[in-house]
């Protein structure tokens, strides 16, 4: 079952937008993950050559982007820091899979993120919408998330969460893409991908903290991403997730990209001197059959840019 099939038959609202709108239970699921994954891991100082050469390294964005889909790019916005600071993702990146999914056919490109500082001073200095703005292409846009599209969702598969309020355009989209950056996390170690899906999340984000990694994993069975891209080209390694000290940030000009969301995650942990098993979200996960988290069972592909 394909994203697209998934959403047909298990999101079933009327269009347009209601202050009150239906519960839905989510109980099928995607396609079970490839048991062995593949994992591009590129490094190089152009950053859009180096996104687009990590994404041929999965056999090109129109592995995952299909003629007339809806994507959407979800990154991190969340922090009112600059490129610099490492705690938002590289605008640069967030530009490069845009051009890509245009190139590939997508009828439309949205951009959001719920940030947890003030949105607007995070939206203009994380540089992401100085850098998305100025494309000429009506297909594409960001924007402030719509407190009225938060729908009630309940997670069938859930152990932690029976229900989680959800962002409408994140589930409908024919094609939604995660794209994180790696960093370190004050509660969960590391917030990579699977807690980047936090952004996508109504109501008070801050229940979500208690048995943290298994809720996470919970959100990833309802919230599939088709593809996943972290941006590893400067990491947090203390003080995260707002981070502010430049001493703080580790220049390695690295991206990761999976199908794959707990492949991706497991192995951009090894690049924090840690294991995919010190972080509680993906052993969660992959207990749950979402994903890969043993380095030696993936296929792995190296890429130069």
């Amino acid at each position: 079952m394909n994203r697209r099939e998934f959403l047909r038959d298990v999101l079933l609202w009327s269009a347009g937008l209601s202050l009150s709108v239906p519960r839905f239970t989510v109980s099928a699921v995607l396609a079970a993950p490839d048991p062995s994954p593949l994992v591009a891991v590129g490094t190089g100082a152009d950053y859009v050559k180096l996104t687009a050469a990590v994404l041929e390294g999965l056999g090109g964005m129109g592995n995952f982007v299909r003629h007339g889909d809806r994507v959407v790019v979800k990154p991190n916005i969340g922090w009112d820091r600059s490129p610099d600071q490492a705690a938002n993702t590289h605008p640069l990146v967030v530009r490069a899979v845009i051009d890509q999914a245009l190139a590939a056919g997508a009828s439309s490109v949205q951009v959001f993120d719920r940030p947890c500082n003030d949105p607007r001073r995070s939206y203009k200095n994380s540089g992401i919408e100085d850098m998305v703005r100025p494309i000429k292409d009506r297909r594409v846009r960001i924007e402030h998330m719509d407190e009225r599209k938060f729908v009630p969702v309940d997670i069938a598969r859930g152990k932690a969460v029976s229900r989680l309020e959800i962002y409408r355009d994140a589930l409908e989209a024919d094609c939604y893409i995660n794209v994180p950056v790696a960093k370190h996390h004050g509660l969960s170690r590391l917030t990579i991908g699977l807690k980047n899906s936090m952004g996508v999340l109504g109501g008070n984000r801050g229940r979500m903290h208690h048995d943290l990694g298994q809720k996470l994993a919970d959100l990833a069975t309802v919230l599939r991403p088709s593809l996943n891209i972290i941006d590893a080209i400067r990491i947090l390694l203390r003080n995260g997730p707002q981070g502010g000290s430049l001493a703080d940030v580790k220049t390695i000009d690295t991206i990761i990209a999976s199908a794959d969301p707990v492949a991706a995650d497991a192995w951009t942990t090894t690049l924090f001197d840690l294991e995919p098993g010190d972080i509680e979200s993906t052993v969660a996960a992959h207990a749950m059959g979402l994903g890969e988290m043993n380095i030696d069972k993936m296929r792995l592909r190296t890429v130069t840019a």
